[in-house]
């Protein structure tokens, strides 16, 4: 029995903020956050916006697009690592928003790679006889989290969340198979340093804004190309594909340098890499099922496409999955 998904929506915040919007306050530029990340524009979440917010217009969209609704649904994991709060899990404030009750739900913390874990956790639940369709989240609310005087950080991240229903199916399509890794030796190169137990909130912390992340940005550039390259062909070679069988590369969308460099890895042509972090930059968990939606919605997934995906993330963390789409 395989695990196809039937349904796919993303939504974004309204507000674009623009290269030359950040000019007017950070030290940058247009031109060097264009050159060094390939962002033109990014989507920033109002204040008043949390992450089960996006998570729930994504859904919904999503379960539309699938042809069922939240009814149906036997359980919602949300990909996370900017949740509403410590608990509740931001999956149940989303059941309750979709106004369904007793399903089991629960939030994944892998960070960027978070929904390549969720469909892999997912595919095995849906291999036991008591789960038909699960929804899967991925959604953050990053740039709440990024220091605003930290043009490092602050000019790479954007809002948005999308989502997938998956269900047992017995067609060829759907998941094939996923390879995930993990190195918590490398924690320490992007990381948020206060607000959990380690360091939980207090006048210091906020005082020396440890409630911002800290990226160590060359260290993190060479492990996520390392990272990312491996899972690829790893995924690949589990599925007992070649190169040349893909359809498309959608990678995690962190930096367009670091996606050159997998698909020159990879041995693809630019045309068959789908790219729109011009558009929202990183969105973390969330960055390939709003490429996926995106991308269903310009026709561009066609029924039969070999799709790999491919991510990496804070932990350090990384994942693939190769999927048949249909």
């Amino acid at each position: 029995m395989g695990v196809r998904i039937i349904g796919i929506g993303s939504y974004v915040p309204d507000n674009v903020v623009t290269n030359f919007d950040l000019e007017k306050f950070l030290d940058t530029s247009d031109e060097w956050i264009r050159t060094r990340t390939g962002i033109v524009e990014r989507r920033i979440a109002p204040p008043d916006m949390a992450t089960s917010d996006l998570a729930t217009r994504a859904a919904e969209r999503a379960l539309k697009d699938a042809g069922i609704s939240a009814e149906d649904l036997d359980m919602i994991i949300v990909a996370t690592a900017t949740p509403d709060m410590f608990y509740p899990a931001t999956a149940c404030i989303v059941q309750k928003n979709l106004g369904v009750r007793k399903k089991p739900c629960f939030d994944m913390e892998a960070a960027c790679p978070g929904f390549i874990y969720a469909l892999d956790v997912a595919s095995g639940l849906l291999n036991l006889p008591n789960y038909r369709h699960i929804l899967v989240i991925g959604a953050e609310n990053l740039t709440k989290f990024m220091d605003p005087e930290d043009r490092a950080t602050y000019v790479l991240f954007g809002d948005g969340a999308g989502a997938a229903v998956l269900t047992k199916d017995d067609s060829p399509y759907g998941i094939i198979t996923s390879c995930l890794g993990g190195d918590g030796n490398l924690g320490d190169l992007l990381y948020l340093p206060a607000g959990g137990s380690r360091r939980p909130a207090s006048k210091e912390t906020v005082e020396k804004r440890l409630h911002y992340t800290v990226m160590k940005g060359r260290e993190v550039f060479k492990h996520a190309v390392l990272n990312m390259q491996a899972a690829a062909l790893t995924v690949l070679q589990r599925a007992g594909l070649k190169k040349e069988d893909i359809t498309w590369l959608v990678p995690h969308q962190a930096n367009v340098r670091i996606i050159d460099a997998t698909r020159e890895k990879l041995g693809l042509p630019p045309e068959k890499v789908y790219i729109n972090i011009d558009k929202y930059g990183n969105t973390s968990a969330a960055s390939i099922p709003i490429a996926l939606a995106e991308m269903k919605e310009k026709g561009l997934l066609k029924r039969g496409d070999l799709v790999l995906t491919v991510s990496f993330g804070a932990g350090f963390t990384w994942g693939a999955n190769i999927i048949r789409w249909g």
